[in-house]
């Protein structure tokens, strides 16, 4: 079987789906930690987990130990459950390896084999291609950076917390893409609003400390209300703290495009072209849209194709070839456009 999502496998045990061989790797180790922990609870009743649950790691176990835990059968219940971590290690264990493949052309009544494995970069083996075809294989690779405030968002409702979508935008900034440490700044931050529920951009700064005094998000937007002059001025603090004038011209393609998709077909229709932890960007960007006309938008796009080839190919400054750009924004923001 094909590369399958998380929330396919979450719907699958829902409805039944059990056994055989879950193929779970990538970066992101809370998302994967977390899939283990519903495929475990979908399988086992709480009340013999403890007899039918073993947890290894594979380069710390002998290939006999690994077929004889498989060939265990469950006590007491429908299902056994083994969980594999550090599973790269069984692709260079020849006798090992061969165990779990006997398990994917024969898969053994009750049982439930969980591999957690990071794949080496620029890995070819065999064996990790054979796994992403015949087990139930997941790949859970760290969020894109586009991603985080909507995940962020996701994460306080489930913690009962309303979450600002300013606030989240500033957590992913400070933060980072590392989401164990987002969660736990997460949990910090709903002990701290206490009964209020809500938090804040005031309240972020209280939890996580220093807050970067310009994020690209809200620098986006300062671009999309038409306040360009004010994006002009922050250039040079994201310059400083890590963007390139290239990743901010990309950025800002992304933006007026989906702009553009506002401008032309309102909330919903970029609402559906969005992915689904960027959906909650659709009503802010459909009031954006009002500022701008669909010649407009054809126009700021041909202007970011221009920034973009001078960044690439002239010797012009990253802060100059910016600063004409938005100078050309800005212009745009005052008069019709003229291709």
């Amino acid at each position: 079987m094909a590369l399958t999502r998380a929330d396919a496998v979450v719907r699958a045990l829902a409805q039944g789906r059990r056994g055989g061989v879950f193929f779970i790797f990538g970066d992101e180790e809370l998302l994967k930690e977390r899939l283990v922990t519903q495929i475990v609870n979908s399988h086992l009743d709480p009340s013999t987990r403890d007899f039918n649950l073993d947890q290894l790691r594979g380069g710390d176990m002998e290939a006999e130990t690994l077929a004889s835990v498989l060939a265990t059968p469950p006590m007491l219940a429908e299902w056994r459950v083994v969980v594999v971590r550090d599973a790269q290690a069984l692709a260079g264990a020849p006798r090992s390896r061969a165990t779990v493949e006997e398990l994917l052309d024969r898969p053994v009544p009750g049982l439930a084999l969980v591999l957690l494995t990071n794949i080496p970069d620029g890995s070819g083996a065999k064996f990790y291609e054979r796994l992403k075809r015949e087990a139930v294989a997941v790949e859970l690779a760290s969020l894109p950076e586009s991603d985080l405030p909507g995940w962020l968002l996701e994460e306080a409702e489930v913690r009962g917390l309303r979450l600002d979508p300013a606030a989240a935008r500033a957590m992913a900034t400070a933060i980072g893409s590392d989401l164990g440490v987002l969660a736990r700044e997460l949990d910090k931050l709903r002990d701290f609003v206490g009964e209020r529920a809500a938090a804040t951009l005031a309240d972020v700064e209280a939890v996580v400390g220093v807050v970067p005094r310009q994020d690209r998000w809200a620098w986006l937007d300062l671009v999309g209300d038409g306040r360009v002059a004010e994006a002009r001025r922050a250039v040079p603090v994201l310059l400083e703290t890590g963007d390139t004038a290239v990743g901010l011209v990309i950025a800002l393609g992304t933006h007026f495009l989906r702009l553009g998709l506002a401008v032309n077909g309102g909330a919903k229709a970029l609402e559906a072209e969005l992915p689904p932890r960027q959906r909650w960007l659709a009503s802010k960007a459909a009031q954006q849209a009002r500022r701008w006309t669909p010649a407009t938008i054809d126009a700021v796009l041909d202007d970011l194709l221009r920034a973009d080839r001078l960044l690439k190919s002239a010797s012009l400054g990253e802060e100059r070839v910016l600063d004409e750009l938005l100078l050309r924004l800005e212009a745009r923001t005052r008069r019709p456009a003229r291709r």
